[in-house]
């Protein structure tokens, strides 16, 4: 009985020291990891305007450059981390003779986290006011990737006068998700992971799991720099609040009907769902627009660089 009794101790001690243990580690690369955020947040300030778009302290990031008679405003997919690194292999091309914005929602790159709820309405309302105070004036070519199609579409139903034309991205359509019903998910364990500063402990986590550094489109010193967003910015609540909100979104776009102006999509070959390609190609033709599908993945505009933007010219043209 002593004996059984000894090892019942041991086997509680053993747990109570692994807990501790357990606790100890996470509460130290917690602190480390907000201590390495506020430094990393002074090293490498926001390179474009922070505006308060709800007069509430967050703010969100609207990155500009370039000249020239029309304003393309790139609106980034679902969980990207860095928007401004994301699209950057664009728009540093399209951007010799074009204005170009990078709008990051609230949760991405340089924006702040906000409590604001993540509707359709309410991040619209969002990017537009960011855009006016920012002082960029429409009307706008909304070039949207991903879940962004919806809000794209979204604006150009309700705000047609500042809309020029679509050219999406291998965009998402709200017929997509009324035929599948599929919604994103989002790894618990890589949530913690992230929250915890955990995932800094990974040393190929950043190369291998953001598109344009895989794909080999940053510089030695973007990388810098989007690593430390991407250590911040990986399955915010914002993101996630999106992700939960898309059946709702997607309904409301959907009731809007079909935008009075030209819907153009770059379409990925690679998804295996008949419905993507069938879906968006619907759009585009009851618009009067154009579409190109490509051999390429999902961040379309990584594997196409070259091409994406000698179309992008010769659709603005026409």
């Amino acid at each position: 009985m002593r004996y059984k009794k000894k090892l019942k101790l041991i086997v509680i001690a053993a747990i109570v020291l692994l807990i501790l243990s357990v606790s100890i580690i996470v509460g130290s690369s917690y602190l480390n990891h907000q201590y390495l955020m506020d430094k990393e947040k002074e090293n490498y300030p926001a390179p474009g305007n922070l505006v308060d778009v709800n007069n509430d302290g967050n703010k969100v990031h609207v990155y500009a450059q370039g000249e020239g008679n029309k304003t393309l405003v790139f609106m980034s997919g679902l969980g990207t981390s860095s928007p401004l690194y994301d699209f950057k292999v664009l728009y540093k091309n399209l951007a010799q003779d074009n204005r170009i914005i990078v709008v990051e929602r609230a949760g991405y790159g340089w924006s702040d986290i906000t409590s604001t709820p993540r509707d359709i309405d309410t991040i619209l309302e969002e990017t537009r006011k960011s855009l006016i105070l920012s002082e960029e004036e429409p009307p706008y070519i909304l070039v949207p990737h991903s879940i962004a199609g919806l809000e794209a579409l979204y604006w150009a139903t309700l705000y047609p006068e500042e809309v020029e034309t679509i050219i999406g991205l291998d965009p998402l359509v709200p017929g997509y998700y009324q035929q599948t019903k599929e919604k994103p998910s989002f790894s618990y364990i890589i949530t913690i992971l992230a929250r915890t500063g955990l995932m800094r402990e990974q040393p190929d986590v950043f190369s291998e799991n953001f598109p344009a550094m895989k794909k080999g489109h940053l510089t030695e010193y973007d990388a810098k720099v989007a690593k430390t967003i991407f250590y911040r910015r990986v399955h915010t609540e914002n993101m996630r609040e999106e992700g939960a909100m898309l059946p709702v979104n997607s309904h409301i776009v959907k009731e809007q009907g079909i935008p009075e102006i030209p819907f153009h999509a770059f379409i990925s070959s690679e998804n295996e769902n008949i419905y993507w390609e069938k879906t968006i190609t619907s759009y585009v033709n009851a618009t009067g627009g154009e579409y190109f599908i490509l051999d390429a993945g999902h961040y379309i505009h990584l594997d196409e660089p070259d091409l994406i933007p000698e179309k992008v010219r010769t659709l603005i043209k026409t």
